[in-house]
């Protein structure tokens, strides 16, 4: 349902954003990303160019993760539609993220990194998106095998990013828990 009924006018604007992670090799994981901002109406750009409906904004960067350490080896960013030339000049300016490993405190590492003005907003926004996204397929990949994984690999990774893994709550409370008694069965003979 929607909250406030049934919307009466115009569509203007819709943006999607699409992640997959696919196995790349032994060691790594391809992670993609693909932000679009779609104009429904005719539209001006700031600098008063008129513009018909259709693609604003489509950008893709594809991540090379290690299954490991969950550090970014390495990146490659398509930006197929943007609405200025100059927008082109930002494509390699997402090159400071190698060796980067998506952990804790990602987002505020890329805030530093490309705020303000640094870089592309729309590439760090897909970016940002797809810290979280690259720990769900991570999962994914792992616990195809196993739900031991989730106990040992990633207690770490999810502590305080929602309220559900938040420290002291009585999920992460379990899962370690369990994690504890795994290693104990793994010692006794």
């Amino acid at each position: 349902m929607n909250l406030f009924g049934k919307p009466k006018g115009k569509k203007y604007h819709t943006r999607t954003i699409e992640m997959n992670t696919y196995e790349y090799d032994e060691q790594r994981l391809v992670v993609e990303g693909c932000l679009t901002d779609h104009r429904w109406q005719e539209f001006y750009l700031a600098a008063g160019e008129k513009r018909s409906p259709g693609i604003l904004h489509q950008m893709t960067i594809h991540l090379l993760v290690n299954k490991t350490t969950l550090e970014i080896e390495d990146l490659h960013v398509e930006m197929p539609a943007v609405p200025r030339v100059d927008c082109l000049e930002t494509i390699n300016s997402m090159e400071p993220v190698k060796g980067l490993r998506i952990t804790g405190g990602f987002t505020s590492r890329l805030k530093t990194l490309f705020g303000r003005g640094k870089g592309c907003q729309h590439l760090m926004t897909l970016l940002t998106s797809m810290g979280s996204s690259t720990i769900q397929g991570y999962a994914a990949y792992k616990l195809q095998r196993s739900p031991k994984f989730l106990m040992s690999d990633m207690i770490d990774i999810l502590t305080d990013t929602c309220w559900t893994w938040r420290a002291g709550g009585p999920l992460l409370n379990l899962v370690k828990n369990k994690s504890k008694q795994n290693e104990k069965n793994k010692c006794t003979p």
